[in-house]
């Protein structure tokens, strides 16, 4: 399968991770937008520095908060995922990533937030997109895997897909064997990250102590089985970053991810 990784996952400018993820053999990037701040060239650079490394650019991320806003700032989520688009045909890469919203005023009203990716992937269609949903562990109203994969279900749109992140998931002990009742074709990407159990909020070991498979507690293996059970065929994305890590040389963090993917796929094949 495609082995793929986060741009985030690696520290330094962007110059640096693109040749470290392909020097340790890497096939693809998630891009991280902001992880373009600081690279002096335009997007069309970025996609050309990209490719001329061997790699392509699976997805852009993030696009936050977008679903159930009040009315009086719909427009604008609209506006910026259109900003995102025009990006992405710069980039030449074809999926954009959605996290489920985490703002205190975002409607949880379920008809409301299949409506609003309901026009979201029609939009995406006029660009020849997709959208991935991923549900974050902390989201305002959707957490969960299920969660998404219902509002995904009633979307009912083939440029809408989920999105999975084996940190949510498993941090939310959602049950593995409801990817028995979903199609490989729509999970339209998967993230992979390990972490320790601490008695800390999800967020916060998220943010800082994600760690690679096999180096933490969560059952990733059992989780990426049950996700390739679908028949899901994407690429399988390390996601992976925290306090130590950005003090790590890109090359070595780069080059240990690669290897901890290929032995992942060897222990599950």
């Amino acid at each position: 399968m495609k082995t793929c990784i986060a741009s985030v996952s690696i520290p330094g400018n962007f110059e640096e991770k693109i040749s470290a993820i392909s020097t340790a053999g890497f096939n693809a990037i998630e891009l991280f937008e902001p992880d373009l701040e600081g690279f002096s060239g335009t997007a069309r650079d970025v996609s050309r520095l990209v490719r001329d490394h061997g790699l392509e650019i699976t997805l852009l991320q993030p696009l936050r908060d977008f679903e159930g806003r009040p009315m009086a700032s719909r427009n604008a989520a609209l506006d910026e995922a259109e900003r995102k688009f025009d990006l992405m045909h710069e980039l030449e890469t074809s999926m954009l990533l959605v996290c489920s919203s985490v703002a205190p005023e975002a409607s949880g009203d379920v008809g409301r937030i299949v409506e609003d990716f309901h026009t979201l992937a029609e939009r995406a269609a006029q660009h020849g997109f997709r959208v991935g949903y991923e549900a974050l562990s902390w989201g305002t109203h959707v957490r969960d895997v299920s969660q998404a994969w219902d509002i995904v279900e009633r979307c009912n749109h083939p440029n809408f897909g989920l999105a999975i992140d084996s940190f949510h998931a498993l941090w939310r002990n959602n049950d593995l064997a409801l990817f028995q009742k979903i199609p490989g074709e729509r999970i339209f990407d998967l993230q992979i990250a390990d972490a320790p159990r601490l008695d800390l909020d999800a967020k916060q070991v998220s943010r800082q102590h994600r760690k690679l498979p096999g180096q933490g507690d969560l059952d990733v293996d059992a989780l990426v089985k049950s996700v390739l059970s679908t028949g899901y065929a994407g690429p399988l994305c390390l996601e992976i970053f925290g306090a130590t890590l950005a003090e790590g040389s890109p090359a070595k963090l780069a080059d240990d991810g690669y290897q901890s993917l290929v032995s992942l796929m060897k222990r599950i094949a």
